[in-house]
């Protein structure tokens, strides 16, 4: 819930900007990493999500890795103080320059997504004298019950190694000398609401891996990706996901052998609900048929409610009066740059503050400068609310 005192703070701040609540991030951190520690199991935290220096360092303190999907992401993990050997890379479309960088810094791990990658990144390793540690990041068409934009664990997805191929992989093995298979990576898409899907997972992950382990190949490492959703819905009555009957599924369901390690890649569980996007009432507009709220912050300033129809919580922070229903929208030169259509809202005026909730992940490291409009700041409750 953004305090009283944070919303008289906003009224003095250009808006749009970004308003991270650290307090509940360090409480999310708190819940996140007692389960983890009560069962032993390591943390890569998903830059993709969050890329804010403030909030990315108290996830590096709390003792999370970092979880990267482009080259820039490796280095900024690194500039950022994470530990080289907490890093681990995925992604499709790894660079002849991204690979040779990752190589230098000496990261955990490759999560490799195709065969040619894997001859790609023996080369380079050979070419460095380096031996690359690597995990083959497994699609193991499962569906997670999500938006198609967002869903990497079916066949037809771009993501991942299908069983079919490893009897490839396996003969591949046997003559890359300068790659280490050290794990199995599984990633079956994000804001996965239903849990039952993390046991379905379980359970391919033990389908699958009995396969490498028929074969005399040691499996050290399982990666469970990550993908726990939050409660876009009420963000105030459930500001921490669900963490405990997350990891008792996985507890419960995942056959873990002796010598193995267990990795997870949280993103937005760890940072969703911190974060919040302030914007400010330019005009209401009166239709015939629709009342128009314009704001202030646009689509280039959170874009995935025009990128996925994804829904976020809207709330008038400066107005109590009667409801009315509107229609939020922002001043970017597209039809799609709505937030939120037959939205009740208290009467809402020019000058109103208005908060989209749920913005911490895929919020402000999403932003763009489409139309040339500035990048909104960040601001932190640490600073404003002294």
């Amino acid at each position: 819930m953004i305090s009283p005192k944070a919303i008289e703070s906003f009224q003095q701040i250009h808006t749009p900007f970004y308003y991270y609540d650290l307090d509940l991030l360090r409480a999310t951190l708190k819940e996140y990493t007692s389960h983890t520690s009560k069962h032993g199991y390591n943390a890569h935290f998903a830059l993709k999500a969050n890329a804010d220096e403030r909030v990315v360092s108290l996830i590096r303190d709390a003792g999370l890795g970092a979880d990267c999907v482009s080259g820039n992401e490796v280095k900024l993990a690194v500039k950022y103080g994470f530990d080289p050997k907490k890093i681990v890379y995925a992604g499709v479309g790894k660079s002849d320059r991204e690979i040779k960088d990752a190589l230098k810094a000496g990261i955990f791990s490759f999560n490799c997504e195709s065969v040619p990658e894997i001859k790609i990144i023996n080369d380079f390793a050979k070419s460095m004298g380096k031996v690359a540690n690597i995990s083959l990041r497994i699609n193991p068409d499962i569906d997670a019950h999500t938006h198609k934009y967002i869903s990497t664990g079916l066949k037809e997805n771009k993501f991942g190694i299908s069983p079919w191929a490893f009897e490839d992989v396996y003969e591949l093995f046997k003559t890359l000398k300068n790659i280490k298979l050290q794990g199995l990576h599984f990633h079956i898409g994000s804001q996965i609401t239903e849990l039952g899907v993390f046991k379905t997972m379980c359970t391919r992950i033990e389908e699958l891996q009995k396969w490498f382990i028929d074969r005399n190949i040691a499996i050290e490492n399982i990666n469970c990706g990550g993908g726990l959703g939050i409660d876009y819905n009420d963000p105030d009555a459930n500001p921490i996901p669900d963490f405990k009957n997350y990891f008792d599924i996985i507890s419960k369901n995942l056959i873990v052998r002796p010598g193995q390690h267990v990795h997870f890649e949280p993103g937005r569980a760890i940072v969703g609900q911190c974060g919040s996007l302030i914007t400010r009432v330019l005009y209401v507009k009166i239709g015939k048929e629709k009342k128009f709220v314009i704001l202030d912050a646009g689509m280039n300033d959170l874009i995935r409610p025009a990128l996925y129809q994804a829904h976020h919580g809207i709330q008038n922070l400066t107005s109590n009066k009667r409801k009315l229903i509107y229609d939020v929208v922002g001043p970017v030169c597209e039809s799609s740059d709505c937030f939120g259509s037959k939205i009740l809202l208290p009467t809402t005026e020019r000058g109103d503050l208005v908060a989209l909730r749920s913005a911490g992940a895929y919020g402000q490291v999403m932003a763009m400068k489409y139309n040339q409009r500035d990048l909104a700041k960040a601001y932190y409750s640490d600073d404003l609310l002294k």
